[in-house]
């Protein structure tokens, strides 16, 4: 899988939002799925998938949740202490979600509907010493278990091409693609072109592509 930034930020992006999450909750005494909420809904979840090195490297944790309280109308509690994430199941949540994000290419809205904080907090205790590729695959199962399968998804998985490849053949924007297989969009009602494109690169009908209902 082609990732959207270098690994070479990937630690201190996993680092900066577990960081995060601690010190939403510890700090600022917020819930972490409703920080995460304010964090997509304020465009700065947008820009860490994309790894834009000032916020996936050039802000701290906490500047994260600053900024996002402030983007979001809301005032910031003072702090008069550091908290301490290395020990938290929250600071492990924030940790291991950044590694997810990364590692699967779906967006944080993505994730966060499949799989809420609080229930991604419950495999702490069993997950959080057995290494991140482990949890990752973990909570990765958890996430394709949740997501319905398309039709479109089952064709392309049938011909063996990754949805990139499926993109490059067919022209169809990779992200559009994207949104077709997760639901995001309805490929009911895709333009025909568009239809024609998939199913001529995946040797099927158009009609094959359309969902019931």
């Amino acid at each position: 899988m082609i990732h959207a930034y270098s690994e070479e930020y990937l630690d201190e992006a996993m680092r900066n939002l577990g960081e995060a999450f601690d010190y939403a909750r510890e700090s600022q005494r917020l819930d972490l799925d409703d920080f995460l909420s304010m964090f997509i809904a304020s465009g700065l979840a947008g820009q860490f998938e994309k790894g834009v090195p000032q916020y996936v490297a050039g802000m701290s944790g906490p500047e994260l949740v600053l900024e996002t309280l402030r983007r979001s109308g809301l005032e910031a509690t003072v702090v008069a202490e550091e908290p301490t994430y290395e020990l938290s199941s929250a600071y492990w949540s924030g940790w291991i979600l950044a590694f997810v994000q990364w590692r699967s290419g779906r967006s944080f809205c993505e994730i966060l509907e499949l799989l809420p904080v609080a229930e991604m907090e419950e495999l702490y205790p069993a997950w959080h010493e057995t290494g991140d590729e482990a949890a990752s695959e973990a909570i990765e199962g958890i996430l394709r278990s949740r997501q319905p399968v398309t039709k479109l998804q089952c064709l392309r998985r049938n011909c063996h091409l990754t949805q990139r490849v499926l993109s490059e053949k067919s022209g169809v924007n990779l992200r559009t693609l994207q949104q077709y297989e997760t639901g995001a969009k309805n490929i009911n009602c895709a333009a025909g072109v568009t239809l024609r494109a998939l199913s001529g690169t995946l040797g099927c009908r158009m009609e094959e592509l359309l969902e019931d209902g």
